[in-house]
């Protein structure tokens, strides 16, 4: 392929998954960094015209202030993620980057995420949704333009926002539209505001958050009618993951499994914020649904995520799983899934960008139901069991192969 510009629009920019992207992507373009972890870079996708990485320059939104060198220095000192020698190699590239980021929007994001943020966020407060909106799609436009990019791609990785009652949000765009356009207040959270913005920017968006973000029948119209495409939600990184392997294993083999504990610690930004009782609703809820529908049963589950700042981005999950096999015998399974969160993450946002980014470039819109195996609670498709999912991708693979 020709080199060309491709644009990433980070939103939550500064934190940790966005930071580990960034960092992975200039390795990448350095052809410093091993392929491990990248989806994209198995074999099936030999002959699948996807970007290069050289081809992407990164901006975004944050409502911090700490820069993509203090950001990566901090996850080497609470988490040991990076070597001395890869920041080094990269620290102009990461200077770059951070004169592309914007202040975001604190508009319904809740008590937790404001009082994280700085001043100049926070003077951002009281603008109207349409004043939100307009400075939003201008930013990311502006940057389209200074770096004459074909395609931005925004992807959604800000903090989780506490759940609020959209039971009267219209289903309709139009008049979803009036209410933004008029109103001194918004109807729907920041995730949602910032998809309004890349859609009618006309960009692909990808939400790897718990949050609502484009996920508003609203919305799914709005991105049909403006020919983008999007997916999401809350990507499927450690335990969650694990259960979408091992529950249709119980399944299949007529296990019927009575209960399923699951108890997630970690210290890094995201539990910070997920510390808040508000925010943290929204998170289990994303975890737990997935069991009874890979089961086809309800069971008694607990998921349960603490803040435990000494452990920084290495998250630990154990799962105790009650069973009952023939002739009623109860049997136990456990586990114990350490990782370090951001490492997860990272290579699949990375994925999710190149693949949305081809598949605009060939004329679809809407849910991209066939990248459901990213994501906890994948818009477009009801099929929970990871291995159908991957079929799900391997079939678009072959499609895209054909054209």
């Amino acid at each position: 392929m020709s080199e060309r510009k491709l644009g990433i629009w980070f939103i939550g920019a500064w934190g940790g998954v966005a930071t580990t992207s960034v960092v992975g992507l200039a390795a990448l373009q350095k052809g410093t960094a091993p392929l491990t972890g990248l989806v994209s870079e198995l074999p099936l996708f030999q002959d699948v015209p996807l970007a290069n990485w050289s081809d992407f320059v990164v901006g975004g939104h944050e409502v911090r202030e700490i820069g993509f060198q203090k950001s990566a220095q901090e996850l080497v000192e609470k988490s040991n993620l990076f070597s001395a020698e890869l920041l080094s190699s990269i620290s102009p590239v990461l200077d770059e980057y951070d004169a592309n980021i914007k202040q975001g929007t604190l508009i319904n994001v809740g008590s937790m995420i404001e009082k994280i943020s700085c001043e100049e966020a926070k003077k951002q407060q009281g603008e109207t949704p349409a004043v939100a909106l307009k400075r939003i799609q201008n930013d990311i436009e502006q940057f389209r333009a200074d770096h004459q990019c074909e395609q931005v791609v925004v992807v959604n990785l800000a903090s989780t926002e506490p759940s609020m009652d959209l039971g009267d949000v219209p289903d309709s765009w139009s008049k979803l539209n009036t209410i933004l356009q008029h109103s001194e207040s918004s109807p729907i959270p920041a995730s949602s505001l910032y998809a309004v913005a890349a859609f009618e920017a006309g960009c692909a968006f990808v939400n790897f958050t718990p949050s609502v973000a484009s996920n508003l029948p609203a919305l799914i119209e709005l991105a049909e009618a403006k020919k983008v495409v999007h997916c999401g939600r809350d990507g499927k990184t450690g335990e969650t993951l694990l259960k979408s392997v091992l529950a249709p294993m119980f399944a299949a083999r007529n296990l019927q499994v009575l209960s399923w504990v699951g108890h997630n610690i970690f210290g890094n930004m995201d539990g910070i914020v997920l510390n808040d009782p508000e925010n943290k609703a929204t998170k289990v809820h994303s975890k737990a649904h997935l069991l009874s529908d890979i089961l086809g049963y309800d069971i008694q589950s607990l998921v349960s995520i603490e803040y435990i700042e000494s452990l920084g981005d290495w998250k630990t999950a154990w799962d105790h799983i009650h069973f009952e096999g023939f002739l009623n015998t109860k049997m136990t399974l456990q586990l114990t899934w350490q990782g370090c969160d951001s490492i997860l993450a990272a290579p699949l946002v990375l994925d999710l960008i190149r693949l949305c980014e081809l598949q605009q470039r060939l004329g679809g819109s809407g849910i991209q139901e066939q990248l459901a195996c990213f994501f906890k609670s994948p818009m477009g498709t009801t099929t929970p069991e990871f291995a159908l999912q991957f079929e799900l991708l391997k079939q678009w693979i072959e499609q895209v192969k054909s054209i």
